[in-house]
C-alpha cells in the first residue's frame, strides 16, 4: 500500500461532519421451503463514507477539490478520521493502555499488530488497525503500562514493537486513536455552484482500502 498511499489526513473539519460506516456483503439464498441460507462473502467489514455532508462553505469546498486533485482521484489512498469510531475505547474517552488486548507473550515475540475488538463473548469481531495516530499509542504488559521508550509503533502499519519480549501468557494491551485508510470512490467531482449555494450537498464518496 505504501507506494499508492499518501500518509496525509483528509480535511478534518469536513471529515467530522461526514456520514458513513461499516459495510458487509451477505449472500442470502431462499430455499423452496422458505428457509434461508446465509453466507458472509467478506471476512472483514469495509467502511464507506460520504464526505460531502461536511462541506459547509466555499473554503471547505475549495480544500476538498485541492485534496482530490492531489490524490489524482481514485489513484492514491489517504487517511480519514471517522468521527464515530476513531479510538480504541469509547469516542468520548481518551485512549488508555488497557483498552484492547492485542496479543499474549510467548517469551520470544516482540511485535504485535494493533487491533480493535467489537462485540462481546458470543461472536466478537477483531479488526486490524493499520493507521494509528502518531503519538497516541499507549501500551501495557501484564497490567503495567510501558514507558514510551520501551516500545515503538509504526504509524503507517500499526505494528507495535516492544523492547523486550513479554513473558509467556502475559497479556499485551494497547490504547490508541486511529484513522481509516481510504480512497476516493470516484474519478470525477461534479460541483454545481448554484446548487451548492442554495444548500445542495455535493457527493464525495470514499471507500476503505482493505489490505
Amino acid at each position: 500500500m505504501a507506494e499508492d498511499f499518501h500518509e496525509v489526513l483528509f480535511p478534518l473539519d469536513v471529515a467530522l461532519r461526514g456520514s458513513g460506516g461499516p459495510q458487509r456483503l451477505t449472500e442470502i439464498v431462499t430455499l423452496a421451503s422458505g428457509r434461508e441460507h446465509r453466507n458472509g462473502r467478506w471476512a472483514d467489514s469495509r467502511r464507506r463514507y460520504d464526505a460531502g455532508f461536511g462541506i459547509r462553505s466555499l473554503d471547505a469546498l475549495h480544500a476538498v477539490i485541492g485534496f482530490f486533485e492531489e490524490r489524482r482521484g481514485r489513484l492514491y489512498g489517504f487517511r480519514y478520521r471517522d468521527r464515530v469510531d476513531f479510538r480504541s475505547g469509547p469516542p468520548g474517552q481518551a485512549p488508555g493502555p488497557f483498552d484492547q488486548v492485542i496479543g499474549r507473550g510467548d517469551g520470544t515475540t516482540t511485535a504485535f499488530p494493533l487491533t480493535k475488538t467489537y462485540g462481546g463473548g458470543f461472536a466478537p469481531y477483531r479488526r486490524a488497525i493499520a493507521k494509528p495516530v502518531a503519538g497516541s499509542v499507549r501500551v501495557a504488559v501484564a497490567g503495567t503500562e510501558l514507558a514510551p521508550a520501551a516500545f515503538a509503533c509504526d504509524p503507517a502499519t500499526g505494528l507495535v514493537t516492544l523492547a523486550r519480549a513479554p513473558a509467556a501468557n502475559a497479556p499485551v494491551t494497547a490504547g490508541f486513536a486511529f484513522d481509516v485508510p481510504v480512497r476516493f470512490d470516484t474519478d470525477d467531482l461534479t460541483i454545481d455552484l448554484a446548487a451548492f449555494t442554495a444548500g445542495e450537498i455535493p457527493k464525495v464518496p470514499l471507500v476503505e482500502i482493505v489490505p
